[in-house]
């Protein structure tokens, strides 16, 4: 099934306060829907402008082109651990030569994919694993993934060979975290790498931004304020067009409709944040990703509660769709993928 959905701004000009930025004009965004069978997809890895890798529920890892009429799924390889446990998929990425797909719930489970074929590389039993995020650093042998805590810390996975080793960061390395205070698999972008650096967000008793410098082997934590004290409420998704511009996303998962205290930026890398468009548009979000080559003005936001743009960084906002989805990611500055409950999504500028 296919739905091409085009929001047409007249005359919608993008002023720029910055000098080296040439404003354009989008005159329609446009979006195709693809129908993807019993599977929840909240992970995506784009390959092109043609073809997108998904990770989702029931084990499923498949491989999407729709450059033949009909699209096409070339191939869905179904995981299946032991006798009976199908991996539910939320986190998916790719160090250039194979894709990496983590599982949520006990046992995690972190698998290698790659000429068609699924090699476990990690695995971790225990009552409170949870992993909900995975990402590269720009240099494809360091790897992080990030999981609800087991103890009284994050609980972090680091690679530096490229993904055939893992290893789990002891708390007396991470900082303490409070009681009740965990991340969301709602996008596999709880997690952004620039260089060597990484962000992450958590949620529920506290909002916080964990940093670490160099490949994840020390860190600081800084506070945001984004709603928070519940499980529900926090930061769902975080991105940063370079290492001192940034932005926060997520809200209530429990109030979707509610619109206060759940969007933030950065301009010093993360260290403290600022409320925007506090009480406006967007409302819950579950991914938020600036547009690529844009500076940081273009932004787009998806959940539950639909599409929604920014093309001032992030001030104000304007809803361009109400279709559900999970996860966003670009592939250029007029392209992006999309995914959601039982499908996938194109999104194109014009």
């Amino acid at each position: 099934m296919k739905r091409i959905i085009i929001f047409i701004f007249g005359f919608l000009i993008f002023v720029s306060c910055k000098d080296n930025y040439q404003p354009r004009e989008i005159n329609a965004i446009t979006f195709k829907e693809f129908k993807i069978d019993s599977v929840s997809i909240r992970a995506i890895q784009v390959i092109n402008k043609n073809e997108v890798i998904y990770a989702g529920s029931n084990g499923d890892i498949g491989f999407f082109s729709d450059s033949k009429e009909p699209a096409l799924e070339s191939m869905v390889l179904k995981i299946q651990y032991q006798d009976s446990i199908r991996p539910n998929f939320r986190s998916i990425a790719s160090n250039g030569k194979a894709v990496f797909a983590l599982s949520i719930a006990n046992p995690a489970l972190l698998y290698q994919i790659s000429d068609r074929k699924a090699t476990l590389k990690y695995t971790e039993n225990h009552e409170k694993v949870f992993y909900d995020a995975l990402q590269f650093f720009d240099d494809n042998l360091h790897g992080i993934a990030v999981g609800d805590p087991t103890e009284n810390c994050a609980s972090i996975l680091l690679t530096s060979d490229g993904g055939d080793s893992w290893r789990k960061i002891p708390c007396a390395n991470l900082p303490e975290f409070k009681e009740g205070e965990a991340f969301f698999a709602a996008s596999n972008t709880n997690i952004k790498t620039i260089g060597s650096t990484v962000w992450i967000a958590s949620g529920g008793k506290k909002a916080r931004i964990l940093k670490s410098d160099d490949f994840g082997n020390s860190w600081q934590i800084f506070e945001t304020p984004i709603i928070q004290g519940n499980g529900p409420q926090g930061i769902y998704s975080i991105d940063f067009t370079d290492k001192n511009n940034g932005i926060i996303m997520g809200g209530d998962y429990s109030n979707p409709l509610e619109n206060k205290a759940n969007k933030a930026i950065t301009k010093d890398g993360g260290r403290t944040w600022t409320l925007v468009a506090n009480g406006q548009e967007p409302n819950y979000k579950s991914c938020v990703q600036y547009v690529p080559n844009t500076n940081g003005l273009e932004i787009f936001a998806v959940g539950k509660t639909g599409v929604s743009f920014s093309n001032n960084g992030g001030v104000t906002w304007t809803e361009v769709s109400k279709d559900a989805y999970y996860a966003i990611q670009f592939v250029d500055r007029n392209t992006a993928w999309l995914s959601g409950n039982t499908k996938l999504g194109k999104l194109v500028l014009k």
